[in-house]
């Protein structure tokens, strides 16, 4: 029999599928927003530039998608080092989680102060898990 799985596995999973929704997302605007359904489907030689919200949400997908592999690489160093469901992993995972799910809709809506902030609460979670990882 199989043993629960960690709290932050299970945050690293919800990570996973922050990371699907925001890139549908993207990919829905991008297509609304060029209104070129051959475009889409086709080589993509010639870039067709985005504005607006299609714009923001491409970027802040990148965003995530930059962040994401060292949290990954940091939740599943703690899982092999057995130093996971310690307070550090747990909180730190989580708002990792959290701030990147609030992180694309602030950023699509415009708002810049708040949408900083909110990373930057993403990247004090995943520094919380490199402590733990580390200590």
């Amino acid at each position: 029999m199989v043993g629960e799985v960690a709290v932050e596995l299970k945050l690293l999973g919800a990570a996973v599928v922050v990371g699907l929704v925001q890139l549908l997302w993207a990919a829905a605007a991008a297509r609304a927003h060029q209104g070129d359904l051959k475009w889409a489907a086709g080589p993509r030689d010639t870039p067709m530039p985005l504005g607006g919200v299609a714009a923001r949400l491409e970027r802040a997908f990148w965003n995530f998608a930059e962040t994401f592999p060292f949290f990954a690489a940091a939740v599943l160093a703690c899982a092999l080092a057995g130093k996971l469901g310690t307070d550090l992993t747990i909180w730190g995972s989580g708002l990792y989680v959290a701030a990147r799910a609030l992180y694309a809709p602030l950023y699509a809506s415009g708002i810049p102060t708040i949408r900083t902030l909110v990373w930057l609460v993403s990247i004090v979670g995943l520094v919380m898990v490199l402590v733990a990882l580390f200590r």
